[in-house]
């Protein structure tokens, strides 16, 4: 780019994003003259998926302002909890996971957090339009991904460890908890069956030892407290406990 030069602050939080001679404090930046600033941030290696308010001389503009010379920009990260765009109409809170985060998914799903997954990677535009159709928030580490236009929302995924990934999303969009209402295979909806409805689907160990059981809606997939429950109910006691929800299955 050949034009106006601004200086441009990005966040500590999105220093992750852009090369380390981006990271100061008021970088000089020379832009078009034309593009939006929303444009000068993604060049600079930022998702517009991860920045809240900009602001141009210390007032707050919105992404298609245009930087016009001389223009001191600071760009901050997303409050948290983050509101999305929609009104008393809009549908609960919804996601939708690229197929690196299946971990991620299964947990939110233990939670009661609506969230859909493929095992196999259907592609960005796929998920893109998906994301859209279903207004899903898409998540993933993927830059790329969340620079797609037609997302309904996005955010990136900071951690590859399965604990800090759930508790930076539960954090950020703050979703009604609602454990063990969720299949974690499908994500349909948990209801409770009795053994003699299930008995066709259990070994025999499991017939003897257990009594309690849930069974999915939608897949038919059975669930019972059995050798790795002590596990999930560990993972839900603590997002229950930071979070808010109720833990008793």
């Amino acid at each position: 780019m050949n034009g106006p030069a601004i200086s441009l602050t990005l966040a500590p939080e999105l220093h992750v994003f852009a090369a380390p001679a981006r990271r100061g404090t008021r970088v000089p930046t020379t832009t078009d003259g034309a593009s939006s600033l929303g444009h000068v941030v993604e060049s600079a290696g930022v998702p517009l998926t991860e920045v809240g308010r900009l602001l141009v001389d210390g007032q707050e503009v919105p992404v298609s302002h245009v930087p016009r010379a001389g223009e001191s920009v600071e760009v901050f990260g997303v409050d948290r909890p983050q509101h999305l765009p929609g009104g008393p109409d809009a549908p609960p809170l919804r996601f939708l996971l690229d197929v690196h985060l299946g971990t991620l998914a299964r947990r939110m799903r233990l939670l009661g957090v609506d969230t859909a997954y493929e095992n196999e990677d259907i592609g960005d535009p796929a998920l893109a339009t998906r994301s859209a159709a279903e207004q899903r928030v898409l998540l993933s580490r993927d830059r790329g991904l969340l620079r797609r236009r037609e997302l309904f929302a996005g955010a990136y995924v900071y951690s590859d460890n399965p604990d800090e990934q759930l508790r930076d999303v539960l954090g950020r969009f703050a979703p009604a908890l609602a454990p063990w209402t969720r299949c974690t295979a499908c994500n349909g909806p948990l209801r409770e069956a009795d053994k003699d409805s299930v008995g066709d689907r259990l070994e025999s160990g499991t017939q003897r030892s257990y009594d309690v059981f849930a069974q999915c809606a939608a897949c038919e997939r059975v669930y019972w407290r059995g050798a790795h429950h002590a596990r999930l109910e560990r993972i839900v006691s603590e997002a229950v406990e930071e979070f808010g929800g109720v833990a008793t299955p």
